[in-house]
């Protein structure tokens, strides 16, 4: 499209009007197939977003999670997990601490491969945790309290796109949520980086629809395995 324009005739910034049909056209493809990928990416935080800003903030860190992941397994086959470490490590040499059971390890992974460098997408409002100084140093990066997500190792896009891949405010060591933070919701980033806000029953589960909770084992999700979760430090 072209959007030259004569400065003395035109002092006003103006868009040309096409040459052709065939110009026009082009250009409305062209707007329409952008307002599809925008809606693509950001249709499921709008759809869900609460009034609550923490809430709102912590959806769309996760999603920026979900896009970080997505590019990592176009890299390196999979999302991060034990095995990913010597593979970034041999292409990526690094100072970072990749090893260890946390998320927090696992979500180092994304540094040193250099697909994130900003700790702030990290963070979401959590009993005990604290917003990332975004040093990213080594021997800094990630600390212990920088991460709120607990995060489900072993999974990749190949597998149930409704599968949960990092979600929280979770209580360490176990399959249940925190309903403080959020007023008894949960915040869930799935395989096909969508993310959604769950309530959270009295007994911590966050539920999906029948009333299933979401990390049950025997729910379909799972096939009767229960998820690797690896919790923040």
């Amino acid at each position: 499209m072209n959007t030259e324009a004569n400065p003395e005739a035109n002092p006003e910034p103006i868009v040309q009007e096409p040459k052709s049909f065939k110009s026009a056209a082009y250009w409305t493809l062209g707007a329409l197939i952008g307002f599809l990928v925008i809606v693509a990416l950001f249709a499921p935080i709008v759809i869900s977003s609460p009034k609550s800003p923490d809430r709102i903030e912590a959806m769309n860190n996760a999603k920026q999670i979900g896009i970080a992941l997505f590019i990592f397994q176009e890299e390196y086959g999979s999302y991060p997990n034990d095995q990913t470490a010597e593979l970034v490590r041999q292409k990526h040499p690094t100072e970072f601490n990749l090893s260890g059971t946390s998320s927090n390890a696992l979500f180092r992974q994304l540094f040193a491969a250099k697909i994130v460098d900003n700790e702030a997408m990290f963070y979401s409002k959590s009993l005990g945790g604290s917003r990332p100084d975004n040093d990213i140093s080594s021997g800094h990066l990630l600390e212990k309290g920088e991460v709120a997500f607990a995060y489900i190792a072993g999974l990749s896009t190949e597998g149930n796109p409704s599968r949960p891949i990092a979600f929280g405010p979770v209580i360490p060591g176990t399959s249940r949520f925190d309903p403080k933070p959020f007023d008894g919701k949960g915040i869930v980033l799935r395989i096909d980086n969508s993310v959604s806000a769950l309530s959270i029953n009295k007994n911590g589960e966050a539920m999906i629809g029948g009333g299933v909770s979401l990390l049950d084992p025997y729910n379909q999700l799972w096939n009767g395995k229960a998820p690797d979760i690896r919790y923040p430090e």
